[in-house]
């Protein structure tokens, strides 16, 4: 079996080392297979654009390893349970098998591989039902106070820019060049305005 390894720490500074993950994840990659590569990462593990990670999940993609080890999942991804639940779907569908090093229950290799996807499966759905229902709260108590959602339209902005043209004493020829539009479109975004 080829066993890649996954390490990340979240910064360079703060005494902070791959290292101390990196020595018990090598003798267990030699102690079940071949020790085909080790990734490494020093940033926040919230973000997938992380250099090494996607190199990782491309060479997953291209079947180069059968195992992925990593120290934690949370080493591996802070991205909240619905992304790390895809990119373990991801590896999986790619053939590459998963283990946390310090998390036996976290391993698609064991006995209830298939039980703790669908249970993360499951986290990471009430969290997306948790996630809408905090956004759709304070939507509601913004529509209550009265304020205007959504971006503004690009002829809100235009209208915007003529009036503060305007309060800042240009004129409605001035502000006519400035901002490429005919004059009575100027007086037109003038006439409403409260």
């Amino acid at each position: 079996m080829r066993v890649a390894i996954y390490a990340r720490v979240s910064t360079k500074t703060k005494g902070q080392d791959t290292e101390n993950q990196l020595h018990q994840l090598r003798a267990f990659a030699e102690q079940h297979g071949t020790l085909y590569k080790v990734f490494t990462d020093e940033e926040s593990g919230g973000k997938a654009d992380r250099t090494e990670f996607k190199a990782l999940l491309l060479e997953a993609y291209q079947k180069k390893f059968d195992l992925v080890v990593f120290w934690r999942l949370d080493r591996f991804s802070r991205e909240g349970a619905l992304a790390t639940l895809k990119y373990l779907k991801e590896l999986a569908s790619h053939g590459v098998a998963y283990k946390s090093f310090t998390e036996p229950y976290l391993d698609s290799l064991g006995p209830f591989g298939d039980v703790i996807v669908s249970m993360l499966a499951t986290i990471a759905a009430q969290d997306l039902v948790k996630i809408r229902e905090n956004t759709k709260a304070a939507l509601d108590k913004k529509k209550a106070a009265g304020m205007k959602l959504g971006a503004p339209t690009k002829a809100q902005d235009v209208i915007d820019q003529v009036r503060r043209l305007e309060a800042g004493g240009a004129s409605n020829q001035a502000i006519s060049r400035a901002l490429k539009m005919s004059p009575s479109t100027v007086a037109k975004y003038l006439v409403g305005k409260e």
